[in-house]
């Protein structure tokens, strides 16, 4: 395949590739960028277009990471299952990986405190559901421990149970112990301890008239 560049020519539709003729025939696409090292009548031998079509390939990955990452932030370890999903050796896969890091689009310690964040703000969770979540992802433990440090559970489980307690309010007047229960198990499916689902359901029982004991005060 070795031979003489004849053209160099912009695509139509995409206009940061560069289409590069050899002899007279189409050879290969390339970015823009990588085109432009290349001229007119420069002779590229096999194991140079070898290197041109790891620099291409490389690029096409590295865009299709981009467009992944550009829905949410993601850990490495999901990139990277990404990538190897859409069938990319490994090579290309770590420089991929590499680059977006070396330019900040991927930091799993960031990722960490922005999935327990956005959790905290619209679907809030315990510690306990949070780290496999985020093992789930990839995260190594120091990474989870330090994104769930300033975690208030209380606050959190409290949120996250005051809608279901306000759709349980026929309940707590005509079964208050079921109505503790099944506040207590919603919390319980979204990973809180013991101890905080018993501070929270007793706050919203209180909150919503039910006694200690499990009974509803009268009105």
């Amino acid at each position: 395949m070795a031979g003489t560049i004849t053209r160099l020519q912009f695509q139509q539709k995409t206009a940061d590739r560069v289409n590069v003729y050899l002899d007279g025939q189409f050879a290969f696409g390339l970015p823009a960028l990588d085109a432009a090292r290349l001229r007119v009548g420069q002779h590229l031998t096999d194991a140079d277009i070898e290197v041109l079509h790891a620099v291409d390939q490389t690029q096409k990955a590295y865009d299709r990471a981009v467009r992944f990452l550009s829905y949410r932030p993601r850990s490495v370890s999901e990139v990277r299952r990404h990538l190897v999903q859409d069938g990319e050796d490994e090579a290309t896969v770590e420089a991929v990986l590499g680059k977006l890091a070396q330019q900040g689009y991927l930091n799993d310690a960031e990722f960490a405190r922005y999935w327990v964040d956005n959790r905290a703000q619209f679907r809030p969770k315990g510690p306990r559901a949070l780290r496999q979540e985020l093992r789930q992802r990839g995260l190594e433990s120091a990474e989870i421990d330090t994104a769930l440090a300033g975690l208030n559970s209380g606050e959190g489980a409290y949120a996250a149970a005051r809608q279901r307690a306000a759709r349980l309010a026929g309940l707590a007047a005509t079964d208050p112990a079921a109505f503790r229960r099944k506040l207590g198990e919603f919390l319980a499916r979204r990973g809180f301890d013991y101890e905080t689902i018993r501070e929270v359901v007793a706050r919203l029982a209180g909150e919503f008239g039910v006694t200690e004991d499990g009974e509803a005060l009268s009105g």
